[in-house]
């Protein structure tokens, strides 16, 4: 499997669409995009309380509550989806990494990382059965005989 490289850049001016076209000539593709903007003074700022919200959530920016990030939450139902269907989690870090799924830190799943998310994916596990959207991917395992 080839070498991945990352790189982060940080922009000091608005970023052109010839950079773009530049870095995508030279190989590199986008897989991540940052926004940030200045507000008020008289926001509160949310303040850092030691202990990062569980995978699948984060904090929201404007009323300092819990809510759904959207990536991690894909990432929650595929684990929950191939831990159903049995694999090894050796091929459910696979295929998350296949994806572009990362960690929180950034780095690849590995069958130790995905093991370490299963107290999350018990806490989670009712939610998801839940939800409409585990039913129809419920619907497509049976279909495909898994």
């Amino acid at each position: 499997m080839a070498k991945v490289e990352r790189v982060r850049q940080v922009l000091s001016s608005p970023f052109a669409a010839e950079e773009l076209k530049s870095q995508t000539e030279e190989g590199w593709k986008i897989v991540a995009i940052e926004w940030e903007r200045e507000i008020p003074e008289a926001a509160p700022q949310a303040a850092p309380v030691g202990e990062e919200p569980p995978f699948g959530l984060q904090v929201s920016k404007e009323t300092e509550q819990l809510e759904v990030n959207p990536t991690e939450r894909e990432a929650l139902f595929l684990m929950m989806e191939l831990t159903v269907q049995e694999g090894p989690y050796s091929r459910i870090a696979d295929e998350l990494n296949r994806r572009g799924f990362r960690t929180r830190q950034g780095r690849k799943w590995s069958p130790v990382s995905v093991f370490q998310m299963l107290p999350r994916l018990i806490e989670v596990g009712p939610r998801i059965f839940s939800t409409e959207e585990w039913q129809e991917r419920r619907q497509r395992l049976k279909a495909a005989g898994l």
